[in-house]
């Protein structure tokens, strides 16, 4: 997961919000908020950090809060994120991200202004993802499954294609370069989409400037 800054909502979100009889079911402008979650996240699930596009195919309209247990939420930007299709259709073990925690809940907001949940994650070597908070390394494994197989090989393949990179350097790259790559894993540097799992990347780097 990754620090998430809400944009301004949809203009169709609110008017229709205002409606009588408004639920998210019959609100038919969905690829406005597919278009706007998908920008604030910079192209990456809110989850797992693997590659979304606004498009059915690609991405889903994710309820924090599902919209069974908590109705009242069903149209408030703040609970709509933009998450991958989280192995959809395979065996529920192999499922991850929105599709795997259907109605459970989850605790640990990725938008949530007062406490990083993206500071609070950690990267394995061999792509696992864990924290040292209980609830939250719980709620990783149980409420997302975020270290199914697929999520744990596709992190270590791109810590380990970084790494190739860096061969040159014989394991000492300069300390300017190790920001410069940091900057640009995290976007700071520019408001390009981010690159899928991006945020394993910039743990490692930072492991290295420490």
């Amino acid at each position: 997961m990754r620090q998430i800054t809400k944009i301004k909502e949809p203009n169709s979100l609110a008017k229709h919000r205002q409606q009588e009889h408004a639920d998210y079911d019959n609100y038919e402008e969905k690829d406005d908020v597919r278009n706007t979650t998908c920008a604030e996240q910079r192209g990456i699930c809110c989850y797992c950090m693997g590659s979304i596009s606004p498009d059915l195919k690609y991405m889903k309209i994710e309820h924090f809060k599902c919209q069974e247990s908590f109705p009242e939420e069903q149209l408030k930007y703040y609970n709509l994120l933009g998450a991958c299709k989280g192995n959809e259709g395979r065996p529920v073990k192999e499922q991850h991200c929105d599709t795997f925690k259907g109605k459970k809940i989850l605790t640990f907001h990725p938008c949530d202004t007062q406490r990083n949940v993206g500071a609070m994650l950690e990267y394995n070597n061999d792509g696992s993802i864990n924290s040292k908070n209980g609830l939250l390394n719980s709620e990783l494994e149980n409420v997302l499954n975020l270290n199914v197989s697929k999520l744990k090989a596709a992190r270590k393949g791109v810590l380990d294609g970084f790494k190739e990179t860096l061969r040159k350097y014989n394991g000492k790259p300069p300390a300017n370069s190790l920001i410069k790559w940091l900057n640009e894993w995290e976007g700071t540097s520019n408001q390009n989409n981010l690159r899928p799992y991006c945020m394993v990347v910039a743990y490692w780097i930072r492991k290295k400037l420490n």
